[in-house]
């Protein structure tokens, strides 16, 4: 059988405090979901600060995540969202802050916590020589299922995942992709409401992270999702809200269609006939223009700090050139991504 160590790693360390099965412990696959109360937030943090030795892994972070809401916890290497996310699971304590699963107090109420919570981590925790069926059936074992509905939850789980039909499989002969999806298995066994995913899709191919990414949406129908990764397209793809975290701190959070103008300017397209230095130098003496950028072929980017479209169709147009198109960019979440972390920058030099 698995080492101690392992048992705790797929379980969220629950089995650090494990009691007999009683009926007081019943999870998901007897009710629909486990009891969460009336909580305007599933996940809520406030100013939560980790030391290691004398370096801040993160500092004063708060955030919140509502019930049924898939968040993007976004950032570069090192910026501290594994460190947030384990703090969250109780795998070790904050230096200082709070954090609420559920209306749970992770370190006062642990077990409550992880009763709660599904952690998929960035590498996935299986045993190579296990049957797929076999594997979940552990997972069910420690996290305390009670034995009458393992077979049941075990079921619910591989068919919510697609895995049906890989339940006779090895564990160690299944794809990358197929690997993911029992580690997403495993994190939905008991039903949490809170799922929390590290870099789900990592080293997938694109096949296999379109798939991982319906899955996820669809998750969000009966569970609240924090999504952890460095990868823009996918934050963009899944969440309806996003975190940026850089240094430890967070620098940005909002939705992303409000992050999308955040930046304090407007950026606009405009395509003119003409000297590219004579339109240039027009756009340029519009009132409201901050800066313009040539990308040739009578094309110019040109930032704006209020709503100076009609100024500067005027502007060409007295200036006799032909204006053949103009519209607004849409700023992408790389450039929210880049302005965020360069603003922070700047405020800690």
């Amino acid at each position: 059988m698995p080492n101690a160590k392992c048992r705790i790693l797929i379980a969220n360390r629950i089995s650090e405090n494990r009691k007999p099965e009683t009926k007081d412990l019943q999870p998901a696959a007897s009710k629909q979901q486990l009891t969460t109360g009336h909580f305007k937030e599933m996940i809520e943090v406030k100013g939560l600060t980790k030391y290691y030795g004398s370096l801040a892994a993160i500092q004063d972070v708060s955030f919140g995540v509502g019930r049924g809401e898939i968040i993007g916890f976004l950032g570069p290497n090192a910026a501290g969202k594994t460190t947030t996310m384990r703090i969250l699971c109780g795998f070790f304590p904050a230096s200082r802050g709070t954090a609420r699963i559920a209306g749970f107090e992770v370190h006062e109420n642990p077990l409550e916590v992880k009763r709660r919570v599904g952690y998929l981590p960035e590498n996935v925790p299986q045993y190579p020589e296990m049957l797929v069926s076999k594997f979940l059936s552990y997972v069910a074992e420690v996290k305390n299922v009670p034995k009458s509905d393992r077979a049941r939850e075990v079921g619910r789980a591989m068919e919510r995942c697609g895995l049906t039909e890989m339940a006779s499989r090895v564990c160690g002969h299944l794809s990358k992709g197929y690997r993911q999806r029992v580690g997403l298995a495993q994190a939905l066994i008991g039903n949490p409401p809170v799922l929390i995913l590290d870099e789900p899709t990592v080293g997938l191919d694109p096949k296999q992270i379109i798939e991982i990414r319906q899955m996820i949406k669809d998750l969000a129908q009966e569970h609240t999702v924090l999504l952890s990764t460095h990868i823009l397209p996918e934050v963009a793809m899944i969440c309806g809200r996003v975190l940026i975290i850089h240094q430890g701190r967070i620098v940005a959070q909002d939705s992303m269609e409000n992050l999308g103008g955040a930046s304090g300017t407007q950026p606009i397209i405009v395509e003119a006939d003409g000297a590219e230095a004579d339109v240039k130098r027009v756009l340029e003496r519009v009132t409201g223009v901050t800066q313009v950028v040539c990308e040739g072929a009578g094309r110019y980017l040109v930032q704006t700090r209020t709503d100076t479209g009609a100024a500067i169709a005027e502007a060409l147009v007295q200036a006799r050139h032909s204006l053949r198109s103009l519209q607004p960019r849409t700023r992408t979440l790389e450039d929210v991504f880049v302005d965020a972390i360069s603003k922070e920058g700047e405020n800690g030099r």
